[in-house]
């Protein structure tokens, strides 16, 4: 379904809107996103893991903060489903470049299985204009039916979860803190791996999060690491050089850390995880289509 000349989606449920997301839904958005990812925890939660806590206040505010940036700089591809004013679905999806990419997409339980979540997705795949495209996914059967529906492969994602064993961590060189000068070789290492590069969440991720770079042997490579010194967004040239900079991540590490969506293409992030006794899991997928999975590469979650 395509939207009308208004930019609205039809369909039977008119008293559901899918419609270009407004600056003055971001507090409704993030709400809705914090219920419907919660309840997702808890669905998918393992025995005897702990239980999943709601989204603080920082973290409300920081989804807030990225999902303006999303607007800013893209507005065309983020959407909401609202009834009433109130939001209850909602699909945030960025072009860059040849590259699309989906930052977060989902919709309140109470209105799942409605065909919300497909008008959400036309929305979103109509604006990425047939291009390449990747986003990270929950394991949610509704969902990646949709998403392989909709021409997606779909490649098992590891995580890795616990405190660094300090004594298994290696002596790392030829690493720097990262810089705005650092951005346009990054830029280009991306478009190697991924097909296009970030462009403009670059140096938003630079104002919000640590970067360290390496530029040994010819061998480039980045990577974002979080408060809690955990690896955000990874890119190397190289495995050697992949391995570094996760080793590099995992030294900066502050009390349980998180390496997460890990591919089979990137099994070099399994060893060093492994060797720094980490406990290995699953959990999702990374959704592509039009483009291989990247490695060496560690996807950031709203960034890819």
């Amino acid at each position: 379904m395509l939207p009308d000349q208004s930019g609205f989606y039809g369909g039977a449920m008119d008293s559901v809107r899918v419609r270009p997301m407004r600056e003055g839904d971001l507090e409704s958005a993030e709400r809705a996103s914090a219920v419907t990812f919660l309840a997702a925890d808890r669905l998918s939660r393992r025995v005897g893991a702990p239980e999943p806590e709601p989204r603080s206040a920082a973290g409300s505010k920081q989804w807030i903060d990225r999902m303006r940036f999303f607007l800013t700089v893209d507005p065309d591809g983020c959407w909401v489903a609202d009834v009433d004013g109130d939001v209850v679905g909602f699909a945030i999806s960025q072009n860059r470049g040849r590259l699309w990419y989906l930052a977060t997409y989902g919709v309140l339980p109470d209105h799942q299985g409605k065909g919300i979540g497909k008008r959400l997705m036309d929305a979103v795949l109509a604006h990425a204009d047939g291009r390449p495209g990747m986003f990270s996914s929950t394991v949610h059967p509704g969902a990646t039916r949709r998403y392989r529906l909709a021409g997606f492969s779909l490649h098992p994602q590891m995580h890795m979860v616990g405190t660094v064993d300090r004594s298994t961590l290696p002596a790392v060189t030829g690493l720097r803190e990262g810089e705005i000068d650092d951005l346009a070789w990054m830029d280009r290492l991306d478009r190697d791996l991924r097909g296009a590069g970030h462009g403009p969440d670059h140096p938003y991720m630079l104002n919000t999060l640590r970067l360290v770079v390496s530029r040994a042997k010819g061998r480039p490579g980045y990577v974002y690491l979080g408060d809690r010194g955990q690896a955000v967004l990874l890119a190397a040239a190289h495995p050697r050089t992949a391995r570094d900079l996760l080793w590099e991540a995992l030294a900066s590490a502050r009390g349980d850390t998180l390496v997460n969506c890990v591919t089979v293409a990137n099994e070099w992030a399994v060893d060093v995880g492994l060797a720094a006794r980490l406990d290995i899991g699953q959990e999702g997928y990374l959704a592509v289509r039009g483009m291989n999975a990247p490695a060496p590469y560690l996807a950031g979650g709203h960034f890819l």
